[in-house]
């Protein structure tokens, strides 16, 4: 699979966990805990992914684009820091949901500018055989990410 295709799908994903999570009542806290838990798991394995994997590659392919990879991986911390603050808080403690919201934007906003801005252009700087390539090493990849978010390489910046 296609190594940009492999992330969208991914996005795809937490995207509609996201929206199960918005739909889910306000007392809803068992089946909150049990949305947030799947997001915490998709997200510490999609950034271990990218930046193991994708971003190193993105920035040999797409010199140009260094500040773009640079401002991904600080989102991820931000990201990250809040996936581990959510892992430990109980879903009815009243910060429960302002927190995921606030993680809500923060994803959406990096899903946005991955998608719109950079993905189109190292779709160009990379071509399909490459872009196969790493979706295969992504794949395999995913098996060996860290369960912790704050095990993924950027947490600790």
């Amino acid at each position: 699979m296609d190594g940009i295709v492999l992330l969208k799908e991914d996005h795809k994903t937490v995207e509609k966990l996201f929206k199960e999570f918005e739909k889910a009542g306000d007392n809803a806290h068992a089946e909150k805990r049990k949305i947030a838990d799947r997001v915490i798991e998709e997200l510490t394995t999609h950034t271990w992914i990218e930046e193991k994997i994708f971003y190193p590659a993105a920035r040999e392919a797409a010199p140009d684009t260094k500040d773009q990879a640079l401002e991904s991986v600080e989102e991820h911390h931000v990201v990250l820091w809040m996936l581990s603050e959510l892992k430990d808080l109980d879903p009815s403690d009243e910060r429960f949901d302002a927190k995921m919201t606030v993680l809500m934007e923060n994803v959406r906003h990096h899903v946005e500018e991955e998608e719109k801005d950079w993905f189109p252009e190292l779709r160009k700087a990379m071509g399909r055989n490459r872009l196969t390539e790493l979706g295969e090493e992504m794949e395999a990849a995913k098996k060996k990410a860290p369960a912790s978010p704050l095990a993924v390489p950027s947490a600790e910046h």
